[in-house]
């Protein structure tokens, strides 16, 4: 797979949220975690390392681009594809840069009952996000015209009983109405974005 090709069936990673990322490049840091992953496994199974690669670029670096994913199939020696399978099929894994506080809703039943589709509009509506552009097929992420806000639905997330739930990058948040979504927000810092 070629780098043009493997740009080519990699999302977009330009967003406004990018500013807050830094590009991918293969720092002493990177290389560093790589070997200590990779000695974990035996040489024929060198191929194990790819989640745990692929969670330290995604950390560091916001999303997995296509810089990343061929740095990490040269690492382990494989063919990029097999690197791209892995992050096109985990939904944890995103391929262009989200918002500085990336909002993640809960939709699956109990939150869907819960008011979760609401509560994403009125977060959209907060963050000057036009719903529309959500595609949980391709474009599963949203970003703030100002970069600092991104959202998307995540599948269930293990709260049914607190519904509806959100994760605000890593942080668990219970209960969350549509008329709490102000206070949810505020929580976090001024938005570049206005008021909201």
């Amino acid at each position: 797979m070629s780098q043009s090709t493997l740009e080519a069936s990699v999302a977009s990673p330009e967003t406004p949220g990018s500013k807050h990322f830094p590009p991918f490049t293969a720092t002493p840091q990177l290389e560093e975690e790589a070997e200590k992953r990779l000695a974990q496994f035996p040489e024929d199974q060198r191929r194990s390392a790819v989640l745990p690669i692929l969670h330290f670029i995604q950390h560091h670096h916001g999303f997995i681009s296509a810089e990343g994913i061929q740095w990490t199939a040269d690492k382990i020696g494989i063919e990029p594809v097999k690197v791209l399978e892995v992050v096109t099929f985990y939904p944890g894994f995103r391929q262009s840069a989200p918002g500085k506080f990336h909002v993640r809703v809960c939709r699956t039943l109990s939150c869907a009952m819960g008011g979760s589709y609401e509560l994403m509009n009125r977060l959209c509506e907060l963050m000057k996000i036009d719903p529309t552009t959500l595609d949980p097929h391709h474009h599963p992420i949203a970003v703030s015209p100002c970069g600092t806000w991104s959202v998307e639905f995540a599948e269930c997330l293990a709260s049914c009983g607190t519904a509806p739930v959100v994760l605000v990058n890593d942080d668990f948040h219970e209960g969350v109405s549509d008329e709490k979504a102000h206070d949810l927000m505020n929580r976090y810092s001024a938005s570049d974005c206005g008021n909201h």
